[in-house]
């Protein structure tokens, strides 16, 4: 069985960690950037807890990186003095962080120079799908590298029933772009319309129950409404993530030449939410933005 090295321990990282180490899985080493973390980890599942990328390269067969953007991912697998493809021949690198479909090419380029292969597992899910292994994974890159890591993926994604290969590099993080721009529309949409319900004095209770047997239910409804109308913006989809995936989708439509003017509204609302120190709040805080009497304050959890 392959043993498995992972860089990026934080929350949906280590959770990934936990669940194929459960099914069996060899986790030998772990490494972040924030030492304390990966030390925990390492402590809680017996493994080494690397110094450097280069070591989590040694002791893996299979790497699982999950970082939080462009420059991240350029980092580890091109930093100067050290990344992950030093002596990386034969292994294989599976990379779930959202982040642009270029830099996805770009680290499949690289690990192809090293003689290793790469393949990106955009997530369509949050932490408590990490943990039990039902995270919805769209893969790109060569098809012969998915069908290698096939078996390790499945016990992430349902037993399978969650996995997608969706074509070469780069194409499964276009749909995981337009995945998360989509969402964050919808959820921006939602609190504008639970912001003006409460501003006319409806029952919003009543009224999300309206919602969800119309045309306006959603996914971020059953997700999102009632942490909006209470305020309770614990954070599984930070508003900073919702506003990278969204200049995402934005970039590639400017590549294509197309206006999209909810994505660019919405792209402005999470934003904000940054400037304004609220970007560590759920995705669901963009209600603070929305509801009367708020003033974008919002009540971090």
């Amino acid at each position: 069985m392959e043993k498995i090295g992972f860089v990026g321990v934080g929350r949906m990282g280590a959770n990934m960690a936990r669940r194929l180490r459960e099914v069996g899985y060899p986790v030998v080493a772990v490494y972040d950037v924030y030492r304390e973390a990966a030390q925990s980890l390492a402590q809680e599942s017996g493994c080494e807890a690397c110094s450097t990328l280069a070591r989590v390269t040694a002791l893996s067969d299979v790497v699982i990186t999950v970082v939080t953007d462009d420059t991240a991912m350029r980092r580890i697998y091109a930093d100067k003095k050290d990344n992950l493809l030093r002596n990386a021949a034969g292994k294989v690198f599976i990379n779930c962080a959202t982040i642009t479909p270029k830099v996805h090419v770009e680290v499949e380029k690289l690990a192809k120079k090293a003689g290793a292969e790469s393949l990106e597992a955009c997530m369509a899910s949050s932490i408590t799908q990490a943990r039990q292994g039902t995270l919805y994974l769209m893969c790109g890159g060569a098809e012969s590298t998915f069908e290698r890591v096939k078996s390790i993926l499945t016990k992430l994604s349902n037993e399978g029933q969650l996995l997608r290969y969706l074509g070469p590099a780069g194409k499964a993080a276009q749909v995981k772009a337009l995945v998360n721009m989509v969402m964050n529309i919808n959820t921006a949409g939602l609190a504008e319309g639970l912001g003006l319900g409460a501003a006319l004095g409806l029952d919003l209770k009543v009224l999300m129950e309206v919602f969800s047997q119309t045309g306006a239910a959603s996914r971020v409804l059953q997700t999102d409404g009632e942490d909006m109308q209470n305020r309770e913006h614990s954070c599984f989809f930070s508003a900073a993530h919702a506003a990278k995936d969204s200049g995402i989708a934005l970039s590639l439509a400017k590549e294509k030449k197309l206006d999209l003017p909810l994505a660019a509204a919405t792209f402005k609302q999470y934003s904000k939410m940054v400037k304004i120190g609220l970007g560590e709040l759920d995705k669901s805080g963009v209600a603070e933005l929305t509801f009367k009497g708020r003033g974008g304050k919002g009540r971090k959890k």
